[in-house]
């Protein structure tokens, strides 16, 4: 298995791929988006913010690659209907989807969580990411190497307090790619896995723990080197979760 954690990206190995990353102005999006780039992939930038999606457009320039602008809301989804039929008169194909937008959501009791506050995670975490299997499936079949990797998150695995409603969509989140990479394995070159990027420095993360020392964390570019090593051609793992913590690649956990 190629070194995923490190990937050579001086060579280019994703030139002529191209990569559609969601959440892609900011944190650990904004970070793979770029990192895609260097490899050498078209990146597909979906972001809520026009302004920021064209601050990103201007570094993956800079960084010899092309960028695909998309500004959109992932709680549209007649939108993202539409995303995989313009991406496919367009460029015919899809090589790459990342997955990687989220919201933390309230962090308060179950019984207290506002329905409107539950109901903007699932549209995000969740049924953006189903609706996007939905728009995206087709285009990544047609590819030589389609590449899946959804962004998840230690909370899927536990069941701490107050966190209810974002685990509860990341544990969803964890089932749709382990049931899509299984109902796909035997009848086409896509792979589906799942990344926990662990304590990362980001913002959602000082949002959930504002006391903490974010120097102390690794960055959103280390996580990012870990993605494109999971989009690599020659990575051919599929419905597997790769724990970016432990820089290991295992298949879920049973529970008890």
């Amino acid at each position: 298995m190629p070194d995923i954690s490190a990937p050579n990206l001086a060579a280019r190995p994703l030139a002529g791929r191209y990569a559609l990353v969601t959440g892609a102005t900011r944190g650990i999006g904004q970070a793979t988006a770029l990192a895609l780039a260097e490899a050498g992939a078209h990146v597909i930038a979906i972001g809520r913010t026009s302004g920021a999606l064209e601050e990103l457009d201007d570094a993956i320039v800079q960084l010899g690659s092309t960028a695909t602008l998309v500004p959109l809301d992932l709680k549209d989804s007649p939108a993202i209907d539409r995303l995989g039929g313009a991406i496919y008169e367009r460029f015919g194909r899809l090589d790459i989807f990342i997955g990687n937008a989220g919201v933390l959501g309230p962090m308060t009791p179950l019984a207290q969580v506002e329905p409107k506050e539950w109901d903007d995670a699932l549209a995000v975490n969740l049924t953006a990411n189903w609706r996007l299997v939905r728009s995206l499936d087709p285009l990544l079949r047609v590819s030589t190497a389609g590449r899946a990797v959804l962004i998840s998150s230690g909370a899927a695995h536990k069941a701490r307090a107050f966190w209810g409603t974002y685990a509860i969509t990341k544990a969803g989140l964890e089932m749709l790619a382990r049931t899509w990479a299984n109902e796909v394995a035997n009848i086409s070159n896509l792979r589906v896995n799942v990344l926990n990027p662990g304590p990362t420095r980001t913002r959602m993360r000082a949002k959930a723990f504002p006391g903490e020392d974010p120097d102390t964390l690794p960055a959103p570019e280390d996580i990012a080197a870990a993605i494109v090593g999971l989009c690599l051609p020659d990575f051919d793992e599929t419905g597997k979760l790769y724990d970016f913590p432990s820089r290991t690649l295992k298949a879920f956990p049973v529970p008890a």
